[in-house]
């Protein structure tokens, strides 16, 4: 049985990703912050405040031995939607720049061992086409620049990762229906889900030197960077 770690896996694309592969017979380790939190069905839940490192390592802890396939990076913040750079104060710039850029990267420091022993050796991160600097629009200065700068560490964590072939992935899902896309999103979760996990799910050490440290739509198109 393959197993997969979902990080913001209470709600909206990280919801429906533990759903999708439950349904599919993997393991899924699903965290949130909260102990409170509802995670689906079947999936292990594990607190995770992604912004404490001792949290982090906390769960390094936890999982100290376990074979994880794949990690999705999902969790992530956008605290600026709608707000003008006027408004913008430098604590939710932070604060965007700790949820959506550093915390990805040291879950996937912690837990990289995990992933080197594991068949898939797969690190998937849910970025942002507004991340892209080829495409890129006005406002939403805090998220756009902390997936720019996600996109930026993810490649040089895969290059640091290279000796051990474990897979970087960038992944757009699409302006979903969720909390955080809004009611205007173009696409449900399930349409979002399907096309990210054709990507993911496609990956093999065969393969590996054609997935690495790219950047995908949900459509599985390749987003300029």
């Amino acid at each position: 049985m393959p197993t997969i770690l979902i990080t913001g896996a209470n709600r909206g694309i990280g919801n429906a990703l533990c759903k999708s592969y439950l349904t599919d017979g993997w393991r899924v380790l699903a965290t949130s912050r909260s102990v409170q939190a509802s995670v689906a069905t079947g999936a292990e839940h594990f607190v995770l405040d992604v912004t404490q490192q001792s949290s982090i390592d906390a769960l390094a802890a936890q999982l100290q031995g376990v074979d994880i396939d794949v990690i999705w990076n999902n969790a992530g913040v956008y605290l600026d939607k709608d707000v003008n750079l006027a408004q913008l104060d430098s604590q939710t710039w932070l604060q965007s720049m700790a949820v959506n850029t550093i915390a990805p990267i040291q879950i996937a420091q912690a837990l990289h061992k995990n992933l080197a022993n594991s068949d898939k050796k797969v690190l998937a991160f849910t970025t942002s086409k507004m991340g892209s600097l080829s495409v890129n629009g006005a406002g939403a200065y805090a998220y756009r620049s902390s997936k720019s700068a996600l996109n930026m560490a993810v490649r040089c964590l895969a290059h640091d990762l290279k000796t051990q072939h474990i897979s970087c992935l960038l992944l757009h899902p699409g302006h979903v229906k969720t909390d955080m896309g809004g009611k205007e999103g173009a696409i449900d979760t399930a349409t979002s889900v399907k096309g990210m996990r054709a990507i993911v799910d496609g990956v093999n050490q065969a393969n590996y030197s054609q997935f690495n440290s790219q950047y995908f739509d949900y459509d599985g198109s390749i987003i300029e960077w």
